[in-house]
């Protein structure tokens, strides 16, 4: 008879339902007055019917869960929100904070992450995200830091409070303490020894032994992400269960009691998370590994599920906003996986294939069914090789965390052995680098999938269907593996139907996108969730043809960069959403009320001027026309578009690009712009008014671009783009690209990280502009 296995959900459904009562509640704090008492009137009506019907104990322990959270959120609330930053905020203000680092600085990031200490000297504990400001020097963790910042209040469900942007490099005033200070020495040794390696391997070594991804440049954290292999430099439950099991065995060997091996894997456990840094993923694995220990220690059974469910609810109740970030549920959901998927799967394997393998296979499997839901949040995309990369790194990943984690240790005592460990670790690490690129370059790496909410469910659904067609026996089973075989014949039809070279040429990880709506401007900027638009074109249809073929439904921010037709006249196709609009001088009654329009329709109005900035994923924008303040005058208009510049300040594991929007900004205006300085170096430059004849030939060579994008409409009368304009970017070494010739232009950071490729809907030698040779770079 064939075993029956049975899954505990009698802690995972209730933590589960605190784990949505947080994300909401840190998401829509004005609900937390109300949802803390009428939770715990629920629980305790709950907990008084469980004495007399037993078969509510469930219910009524979701719902102490429940207000424990939120009482958590409640609890917690207030000190992420101290009331001098919050009207410094407000007010654009400058204040000046000491910040205690919390992530490695080096010289060159463009973020990094911190709390606050105090501001104007009054004391704090507020975690934040700073943009810039990096010191001269790799500054580690623990090191306090001075400086004099601008602030931006995030949403309410981040994990960081506030963004800081330093107006000069922040000042070190205060080194690490002792007990973060022995970690940081062994991290820079390790990560000295490490990259000093050849290759690849030597890079990634640090970040699949301790979490050190520093090294790992744009093309290799690029590769690893097309190739899922990411998760091996997220330091996690399994580098923990190694750590604590080598603890555990050299314990017993020597004799140890249990009780006196427990402690010492617990104080094992605690310097291991301080030396590989707590993020979220560690967190996770190490509350899951502290709860065993104790339970080995009371001499109770493990079961990992209920485990995998109290670690949530502690870290929940520590940290709630842990709630709403990608690391963390990505970690739980892996587990969550691994624990009900995995040993089915591999038992269904084992029928036509040795058990060693279908263990192999089965790993990689349950944990991409259960992640990959969220992660198709993050990139529509579906990674084509990720579970065959999986397989063939998985036996390679435990020699480079065991070996080097050995290495990082043994350095500073005897250097001769930890250089010879970080060289053998050094093998499956070139190992694990060379599949990641392997599989990167293959062709098709990922498949194309639907965005947003409509995509997430779909996958989900396909995911279910899997975990069913694993899970269930007889006339289920056979139900099911026919309704997945009819769901992969539907997609592998739509795939390979009308759009098939469209869909599999176009750069699943396109950023900009120069929408073809006729003679005007429409651009598109995508990080992540986020999206902007620049101008709206002439005409709704065609722009919202344009939103829905790439599956934009609503927009973080839109440009609109002077009041002209053809930069505004598609605006009614998204009013009502857009979160943010710029604009700029008004010259005309209907200029106000179309703001007036978009205010109505809850959009939030800034009236831009040079030096207004934010976020938009992992790009920073910044206005640099028009000139605000008490200066000369700029006529509404052309002369006043807004030109806004997009540089990467994120993390971009697969390259980001940078832009500068030039909008109908005529020669005069250009030529007050350049000695402002400032100018960036951009990859893509939206060429002015059309590229129309009216340009200052510098601010081409200056911005020394390396895609021109031109927004113009076929025989549009007015001679765009112009001779005169071409040769401008000819000769500062620009690229042109046109939609009048291309069509619909997606532009991504090259298969390496670096560089950029280009796509275009027509054809090559139809995109190529007249003295161009067509060539996309």
């Amino acid at each position: 008879m064939a075993e029956v296995r049975v899954v505990d959900l009698r802690l995972a459904v209730p933590v589960a339902l605190g784990w949505v009562t947080t994300v909401i509640l840190v998401g829509v704090p004005e609900a937390q007055v109300v949802a803390v008492p009428v939770l715990w009137a629920f629980a305790a009506g709950a907990v008084a019917l469980t004495l007399r019907f037993r078969v509510l104990g469930v219910v009524a322990l979701a719902l102490v869960i429940a207000a424990l959270c939120a009482t958590a959120v409640a609890l917690q609330a207030p000190s992420r929100a101290p009331a001098v930053l919050v009207e410094a905020s407000a007010s654009g203000g400058r204040v000046p904070v000491v910040v205690r680092a919390t992530s490695v600085i080096t010289p060159d990031a463009r973020s990094w992450q911190g709390v606050v200490v105090s501001a104007n000297d009054a004391p704090m504990d507020v975690p934040v995200i700073i943009f810039g400001g990096a010191p001269d020097r790799r500054t580690d963790i623990g090191t306090t830091l001075t400086a004099t910042v601008r602030l931006e209040a995030t949403d309410a469900g981040d994990h960081s409070a506030f963004i800081l942007f330093p107006d000069d490099a922040a000042e070190a005033i205060r080194d690490p303490p002792w007990y973060l200070e022995w970690a940081n020495h062994l991290r820079r040794g390790f990560l000295a020894a490490a990259s000093s390696l050849p290759g690849q391997g030597g890079d990634l070594l640090a970040g699949l032994a301790i979490g050190d991804t520093t090294a790992v440049d744009q093309s290799l954290g690029a590769a690893m992400k097309a190739s899922s292999l990411t998760h091996l430099t997220a330091v996690s439950g399994a580098n923990c269960a190694i750590v604590i099991g080598l603890v555990l065995l050299a314990g017993a060997a020597i004799g140890l009691p249990r009780g006196a091996r427990v402690a010492i894997s617990l104080l094992v456990l605690v310097g291991f998370v301080i030396l590989v840094t707590p993020e979220p993923s560690v967190l996770r694995a190490a509350m899951m590994a502290a709860i065993v220990l104790v339970l080995l220690a009371l001499g109770r059974p493990v079961r990992g599920l209920p485990v995998l469910s109290l670690a949530v609810f502690a870290l929940l109740l520590v940290d709630p906003w842990l709630s709403r970030t990608y690391g963390f549920a990505l970690s739980v959901l892996a587990t969550a996986g691994l624990l009900l998927l995995a040993s089915p799967l591999a038992e269904r394997l084992a029928a036509w294939m040795p058990r060693p393998i279908a263990f192999g296979i089965a790993v990689p499997t349950a944990a991409q069914l259960a992640c990959q839901p969220v992660i198709v949040l993050l990139d529509p995309t579906l990674p084509t090789y990720g579970v065959v990369a999986n397989i063939l790194a998985a036996p390679a990943a435990p020699l480079a965390t065991v070996v080097g984690l050995a290495a990082c240790l043994i350095l500073p005592v005897v250097p001769p052995v930890g250089a010879a460990l970080c060289s053998l670790a050094w093998v499956p690490a070139a190992w694990i680098a060379a599949v990641a690129g392997f599989f990167a370059g293959m062709p098709g790496a990922r498949l194309p999938w639907i965005g947003g909410p409509v995509g997430v469910g779909a996958l989900i659904a396909v995911s279910g269907g899997v975990v069913l067609l694993i899970l269930a026996r007889g006339t289920t089973r056979r139900v099911t593996a026919l309704v997945l075989a009819l769901g992969m014949v539907a997609y592998g039809s739509s795939v390979v139907t009308t759009r098939v070279v469209e869909l599999l040429g176009r750069p699943a990880g396109w950023q900009v996108a120069a929408c073809d709506i006729g003679q005007g401007d429409a651009v598109l900027f995508r990080s992540g969730a986020e999206t902007a638009l620049v101008d709206t074109g002439p005409d709704p249809a065609r722009l919202g043809a344009c939103l829905d073929d790439l599956g934009v439904e609503r927009l973080d921010l839109l440009v609109l960069t002077h009041f002209d037709h053809d930069h505004v006249g598609g605006a009614d196709r998204v009013i009502g959403k857009v979160d943010r609009v710029l604009v700029g001088p008004s010259g005309e009654p209907s200029d106000d009320e179309l703001v007036q329009r978009f205010e109505a329709a809850g959009a939030r109005i800034d009236h831009a001027s040079r030096g207004l900035t934010g976020l938009l994923g992992s790009w920073r924008w910044t206005v640099l026309w028009p000139p605000g303040g008490s200066g000369r005058a700029v006529e509404p208009g052309n002369p006043a578009s807004i030109v806004t510049s997009f540089e990467p300040v994120g993390d971009c594991p697969a390259g980001c690009l940078s832009a500068l929007m030039l909008g109908d900004l005529g020669e005069d205006s250009q030529r007050r712009l350049v000695p402002l300085g400032s100018l960036p170096h951009p990859d893509i430059v939206g060429v002015a008014h059309h590229g129309s004849a009216d340009q200052y030939p510098e601010t081409y060579s200056r911005l020394g671009a390396t895609i021109g994008v031109i927004g113009v409409g076929a025989d549009n009368g007015y001679g765009h783009p112009t001779s005169e304009a071409l040769g401008m970017l000819a000769a500062a070494g620009t690229t042109v690209v046109r939609t009048d010739t291309a069509g619909l232009i997606l532009i991504a950071p090259g298969p390496d990280g670096r560089g950029v490729e280009v796509w275009t809907a027509k054809s090559p030698e139809d995109a190529a502009p007249p003295g161009d040779d067509g060539t996309q770079r």
